[in-house]
C-alpha cells in the first residue's frame, strides 16, 4: 500500500462501553463544542463588524479565535460521531488529516500567542512608535507568519508520521488520532525521526515561550514606572487575558508531556488530552471578554443585533 503498512483505518479510545455513558460523553462534548463555537463565533463577529475593534490586539484576537474555531472542530465532532454511532473506525486519510489540522492550529496558537506578546510589549514599552512597529502590514505579515510556520510544522509532521511503517495493530489510545498513539504502532526504529522532529518543535516553542516571558518582564517594569494606579490597572487589565491564555495553553501541554509515569493510564491519558486540546479553545473566548469592557460592548451589539434587530447589517455597523 502506498502508506507503507497494512493499515487502512485505525480504531479510536471508546470513552465507554454502555451506551448510556457514550450518550452522556456526546453531550458533555456536544455542550463543549457549542460553547467553543458560539464563543469564537461571538468573538470572530464583535471584531469584525465593529470598527472600534479595528486595532491590532483585536486583529490579532480574531486570528486566535479562527484557530481555536478550527482546533476544536478537528477532534471533537468525530469523537461525537463515534459515541453517538457506537462507533471506533476512522479511515487513514481521516487520520492522517486530523493529525495535520491539530498539528496547524495547535502550532499556529502558540507562534500567534507569541505575536501578541510582542503586540503587548510594543504598546505599553515603546507607545511614541506603537502605530509605525504594528502597522496594518507589519500585523498581517505576522499573523501570515504565524499560520504559514503552522502549516508547514503540520506538512513536516503528518508526512514522516506516515511513512513509518505500522505492524502493531491499529488501536489508537486516545479520542483522535493523536501522534504518540500512532509511534506506538510502528515495527521498527524509523518512529526516532518523527521523535527527532517532535524534539526540535518543542526548541522551537520553548524559543518563543522564552520570548513571551522575557517580553512580560520588561511589559511589568514598564507598567510598575507608571505613575498613576489607573494607568497600571489599565495597562495590566490589556495584558492579563493574553497572559491567562498562554498560561492555560503551556500549563496543560507541560502537563501532557511531563506527567509521572506512575499516574499513566488510559483514563489519565484522556483526561489530560482533553485538558490541552479541547479546555483552551472553549475557554479562550471567556478569558478575552471577562474584563474586556470594549469587547463585552461590542459583544452586546453583536448579540442584540443577532437576536432583536430585522434590520440590515449596517444598521449595526453605524451604531
Amino acid at each position: 500500500m502506498s502508506n507503507g503498512s497494512s493499515v487502512n483505518e485505525f480504531l479510536l479510545l471508546a470513552f465507554a462501553d454502555t451506551q448510556e455513558l457514550q450518550l452522556l460523553h456526546f453531550s458533555l462534548f456536544l455542550g463543549i463544542y457549542l460553547a467553543a463555537l458560539l464563543g469564537n463565533g461571538l468573538i470572530i463577529t464583535a471584531v469584525a463588524c465593529d470598527h472600534h475593534l479595528h486595532t491590532p490586539m483585536y486583529f490579532f484576537l480574531l486570528n486566535l479565535s479562527l484557530l481555536d474555531f478550527g482546533n476544536v472542530s478537528t477532534t471533537v465532532p468525530k469523537s461525537m460521531a463515534n459515541s453517538l454511532w457506537d462507533a471506533r473506525a476512522i479511515s487513514y486519510s481521516g487520520c492522517a488529516a486530523q493529525v495535520f489540522f491539530f498539528f496547524f492550529f495547535i502550532s499556529a496558537e502558540f507562534y500567534l500567542l507569541t505575536v501578541m506578546a510582542y503586540d503587548r510589549y510594543a504598546a505599553i514599552c515603546k507607545p511614541l512608535h506603537y502605530g509605525t512597529i504594528m502597522g496594518t502590514r507589519a500585523c498581517v505579515r505576522m499573523a501570515a507568519a504565524a499560520w504559514t510556520s503552522g502549516f508547514l510544522n503540520a506538512l513536516l509532521h503528518t508526512a514522516n508520521t506516515f511513512s513509518i511503517p505500522l505492524c502493531r495493530g491499529n488501536v489508537v489510545d486516545q479520542f483522535f488520532c493523536e501522534v504518540p498513539q500512532i509511534l506506538k504502532l510502528s515495527c521498527s526504529d524509523s518512529y526516532l525521526r518523527e521523535v527527532g522532529l517532535i524534539a526540535f518543535s518543542a526548541s522551537v516553542i520553548f524559543g518563543c515561550f522564552i520570548f513571551i516571558v522575557l517580553s512580560y518582564m520588561q511589559i511589568f517594569t514598564a507598567v510598575l514606572r507608571i505613575p498613576s494606579e489607573q494607568g497600571r490597572n489599565k495597562a495590566f487589565s490589556t495584558c492579563l487575558p493574553h497572559l491567562a491564555v498562554v498560561s492555560l495553553f503551556v500549563s496543560t501541554i507541560i502537563f501532557a508531556c511531563l506527567k509521572p509515569p506512575s499516574i499513566s493510564s488510559p483514563a489519565m491519558d484522556l483526561v489530560v488530552t482533553v485538558l490541552y486540546a479541547v479546555v483552551p479553545p472553549t475557554l479562550n473566548p471567556l478569558i478575552y471578554s471577562m474584563r474586556n469592557k470594549e469587547l463585552k460592548d461590542a459583544l452586546r451589539r453583536v448579540i442584540s443585533w443577532t437576536f432583536f434587530s430585522s434590520g440590515n447589517i449596517a444598521c449595526f455597523l453605524h451604531k
